[in-house]
């Protein structure tokens, strides 16, 4: 997700997102260790939307 998809959510539809990436981010790091995945470059992509996700969570939360 861009960082400009990520600003037109709502503070719900972040939260859910959120979850989502997480735990699709932990499947896949799951799935990375027992057999290597095809294109681990998914995991960095991830965990960096995971970041954003949480950074917007965070930024809304202090305004």
């Amino acid at each position: 997700m861009k960082n400009l998809e990520i600003k037109k959510l709502s503070v719900e539809e972040l939260t859910e997102k959120f979850a989502e990436y997480k735990k699709q981010h932990a499947d896949l790091k799951i799935a990375h260790f027992v057999t290597p995945l095809e294109n681990p470059l998914q995991i960095k992509r991830v965990r960096r939307t995971v970041a954003r996700l949480a950074t917007e969570l965070t930024n809304r939360e202090n305004q």
